[in-house]
C-alpha cells in the first residue's frame, strides 16, 4: 500500500465505511497521507477487522469502562499520542468529545457531517432537510471545537433532492459523495493548505466561509 508523507489515525465505532473509502484513496495515490492507526470504543467495531486486514495497527478503548468522559477522553488521548498523528479524524466514532480533549488536539481533528453546514446540525439532517423543502443535501468536512457540528468547514459537496427522496435515499446518494469527500479534505490538512485559526479555517491565507469551500467530484 502506497505511502504518503502524512501520518493519520481515524477513530470510529461501527463498520468502517469511511476507513474503506480513506483505504481506496491511499491505494490510488489520492491520498497524500498513510492511515497508521485505527481506534474504536467498541471492540465489536466491523471497522477494526478491516484495518487488520489492511495491516493496519489497531487499538480499543472501550467507554463503558469508564465512569466519565473526562476519564475515557484522557485515555483515548494518550493512546491517540502513541500512534504521533499529524492529523486525527473522526469516521463515525459515535462519541462526544470533551472540550479538553478537542483542544489538545485543535486543527488536527476532523469530522464529516451529512449536511451543508452550518445548516442541520446534530442528527436526523437528511430528514430535516426534506421537511424544511430544500433542493439539495450533501455533506460538510469540518474542524472540530468544543461545540458539537459548529467547527469551521473544510469543504463540502451538494447533492440535489430529487422528487420522491426520503431520509433513507438521501443518505444513501449522499454516502458516495463523502467517501470522496472525506480523503480530499483531509489531503489539504495534511499538506497545510488548510488550517484553524482563531477566525476559522483558512485556505491559503484566505478565510473559508462557515461550510467550507464548495467542492464537487470530476464525476459530478
Amino acid at each position: 500500500m502506497s505511502k504518503g508523507s502524512g501520518r493519520l489515525a481515524l477513530l470510529l465505532s461501527g463498520r468502517g465505511s469511511n476507513l474503506g473509502a480513506f483505504l481506496r484513496a491511499q491505494q490510488t495515490g489520492q491520498l497524500q497521507g498513510s492511515v497508521e492507526a485505527v481506534i474504536s470504543n467498541r471492540p465489536d467495531a466491523a471497522g477494526l477487522k478491516i484495518a487488520r486486514d489492511a495491516g493496519i495497527a489497531t487499538a480499543t478503548v472501550d467507554h463503558t469502562l469508564y465512569e466519565s468522559r473526562e476519564a475515557f477522553d484522557e485515555v483515548l488521548a494518550q493512546k491517540i499520542d502513541g500512534f504521533e498523528p499529524d492529523v486525527i479524524v473522526l469516521a463515525g466514532f459515535m462519541r462526544i468529545l470533551t472540550a479538553n480533549f478537542v483542544d489538545r488536539f485543535r486543527g488536527r481533528l476532523i469530522n464529516i457531517h451529512p449536511s451543508l453546514l452550518p445548516k442541520y446540525r446534530g442528527l436526523n439532517t437528511h430528514q430535516r432537510a426534506l421537511d424544511a423543502g430544500e433542493c439539495e443535501g450533501g455533506a460538510t468536512v469540518h474542524f472540530v471545537t468544543a461545540d458539537l457540528d459548529e467547527g469551521p468547514g473544510i469543504l463540502q459537496t451538494p447533492v440535489p433532492i430529487e422528487d420522491g427522496d426520503t431520509a433513507a435515499s438521501l443518505a444513501n446518494r449522499v454516502l458516495p459523495f463523502e467517501h470522496q469527500l472525506y480523503p480530499h479534505a483531509a489531503n489539504l490538512v495534511l499538506t497545510g493548505q488548510v488550517s484553524l485559526s482563531k477566525r476559522g479555517a483558512v485556505w491559503n491565507d484566505e478565510i473559508l466561509p462557515p461550510g467550507g469551500q464548495i467542492w464537487k467530484p470530476n464525476c459530478q
